[in-house]
């Protein structure tokens, strides 16, 4: 036998307590409350803008200076102990422009060799995280009535 009642309380949640063969079953409600929010504009004056624009021609006469250079190239062709610096004759910048003569034999000889190792290393890594758990308690309230023993139920008392 099944006897039970329906409580409505806030935000539609129930309560449904059932009793069956001297079990209590408990419904708790979870509820969760929502809240909605709205705006309005609202006038509180209006205002007007204009702007007119004035135009007037202006002679602006300003001189516009510019540089022009001018290169050449002049072959020397000469044989010098080292590299020279660059000169100044007047308003010319004399560029030396050398360049290495090999008057010798060249040979290649292997100086060294770089040898380039890979290796894959693997390390722990750590990093907190807040993980949440929600709980929820039952407390049984007594009543004051001697609970039924199973297999007795709605049996009359002599």
């Amino acid at each position: 036998m099944m006897t039970g009642s329906t409580d409505t309380g806030a935000e539609g949640a129930t309560t449904a307590p059932a009793r069956t063969e001297g079990t209590e079953t408990v419904v708790v409600p979870v509820m969760q409350e929502e809240l909605h929010l709205d705006r309005q504009r609202v006038e509180t004056g209006r205002v007007r803008l204009t702007k007119t624009v004035q135009e007037r021609e202006v002679l602006v006469e300003q001189a516009a200076h510019r540089e022009e250079v001018q290169v050449e190239r002049v072959p020397v062709n000469q044989l010098v102990a080292e590299p020279l610096a660059v000169r100044y004759e007047g308003d010319t910048m004399i560029i030396p422009v050398v360049e290495e003569v090999v008057v010798v034999e060249k040979r290649w000889r292997l100086k060294e060799e770089v040898r380039v190792t890979t290796r894959h290393i693997s390390t722990p890594h750590r990093q907190p995280v807040r993980l949440r758990t929600e709980e929820v308690h039952v407390e049984r309230i007594t009543s004051a009535a001697p609970p039924t023993p199973a297999g007795e139920k709605d049996r009359p008392t002599e």
